[in-house]
């Protein structure tokens, strides 16, 4: 067995993690593609297609909890394996679902379970143990950009598959892109792991790990923020191609539009990320909030056309995922990165509480009141909250007593 010391090289780790992470991400964005054909050919409603995605963000949520203990338990490639499994079988399934439950539990359960396993949780704890502090946050910067160059390269890609083989054989084609993840999973295998267990000495169990952070005021803090957080995206992504069809504009607007979404959120990762070894990353946190909140403000001001979708797309990218570097990697700088991927699986679990509500709350208030202004206004609103409660957060290490140990 290889010494636990050692470390993958940290080119390894962000060209498997980053194609990962590009696959699973790019896929999962333009989901928003599937809603009018899907359910104009079973005849659902609107918000049946929104439950079964808000339950693939409650299912991610939930189950990257456990994910992240596993894989700093037993090894990431372990859970990326099986996670890239779970993708082919719900996008399957997805397809050929007769029944909205059916569609539900492969939508909905089986990709977010998926997804907890191939996704920033997990290829996180692999950066937070291979790569120099000082090189951290910008190593989860270029990871977020993978997510997001995904977005830019697999939503037209999905597009172009709907269009010339079908919504059904589209989804198909998807799931068996998704298993090009199961080799890559290998090289991410970590030296300081064997078959079964971590080698590593630890100095704290999970139970420590989770007593410590839910007692923090400051992790309680990040937490809220990252409730918002997917709270605006995942609304926004999911429903954002049927508001602007809603408006008189064509699919081909919102199908370049969170293609630009993605291009620029690029940009707005890597700068993040490259911020946050340089700068406070609570008040970057802040920023971004309070940014959206002024972007999606001006976008419902102003008048609608095709211009004002495509710059409302290129700047709310710039503030799209660049939560997911400083974020993360105040956790690793405040706890440590020995149950990084756990503690990251907890914060992203209320981000996907905000995912569930934005994504349900949409369809549902749009099938009750035949639009979507409640829900934008909600997301304003929230955009104020999520920058003020980022301010106090503290950085600094945290403070363990040896007899916390």
């Amino acid at each position: 067995m290889q010494t636990p010391n050692k470390t993958l090289s940290m080119t390894q780790v962000l060209v498997c993690g980053g194609i990962i992470v590009t696959l699973s991400m790019g896929i999962r964005h333009g989901f928003g593609l599937w809603l009018q054909p899907i359910t104009q050919a079973q005849g659902w409603t609107r918000e049946t297609f929104a439950f079964a995605i808000a339950i693939q963000n409650l299912a991610w949520g939930l189950s990257g909890v456990f994910a992240g203990m596993l894989a700093d338990r037993f090894g990431a490639f372990k859970v990326i394996f099986v996670g890239a499994i779970l993708y082919a079988l719900g996008l399957l399934g997805m397809a050929h679902a007769p029944t909205p439950m059916l569609f539900t539990l492969s939508a909905g359960v089986l990709i977010g379970m998926a997804q907890a396993g191939t996704t920033y949780a997990v290829v996180y704890g692999v950066i937070g143990r291979n790569v120099a502090a000082n090189k951290r946050s910008w190593a989860m910067g270029i990871a977020a950009a993978a997510g997001s160059f995904g977005q830019f390269l697999m939503v037209p890609t999905e597009g172009f598959l709907i269009g010339r083989f079908g919504w059904q054989e589209a989804l198909v084609i998807l799931g068996a892109a998704s298993l090009l993840m199961v080799p890559l999973s290998f090289w991410l295998r970590e030296p300081g792991f064997s078959g079964q267990s971590a080698k590593a000495p630890r100095q704290q169990s999970i139970g420590q790990a989770f007593r410590e952070a839910f007692k923090y005021p400051s992790f309680q803090l990040l937490m809220a923020g990252y409730f918002v957080c997917g709270f605006q995206v995942v609304f926004i992504g999911v429903h954002m191609p049927s508001y602007l069809k809603d408006k008189g504009l064509s699919p081909e607007v919102a199908g370049y539009a969170l293609a630009l979404i993605g291009l620029f959120n690029v940009f707005g990762t890597y700068i993040a990320g490259t911020l946050g070894q340089k700068l406070a990353k609570k008040n970057i946190l802040a920023f971004i909030y309070f940014a959206r909140a002024v972007v999606i403000s001006v976008f419902l001001l102003a008048p609608l056309s095709p211009v004002s979708v495509y710059v409302f797309a290129s700047l709310m990218g710039l503030l799209w995922l660049s939560t997911v570097p400083p974020t993360n990697s105040l956790v690793a700088q405040i706890f440590g990165v020995q149950h990084l991927s756990m503690l990251s699986g907890f914060v992203f679990f209320s981000h996907q509480i905000g995912s569930f509500m934005g994504v349900w709350l949409g369809g549902y208030l749009y099938d009750r009141t035949g639009s979507y202004d409640v829900v934008w206004m909600i997301a304003i609103a929230l955009g104020v909250f999520a920058g003020l409660v980022n301010l106090p957060v503290k950085e600094n290490a945290i403070h363990r007593p040896a007899s916390a140990l």
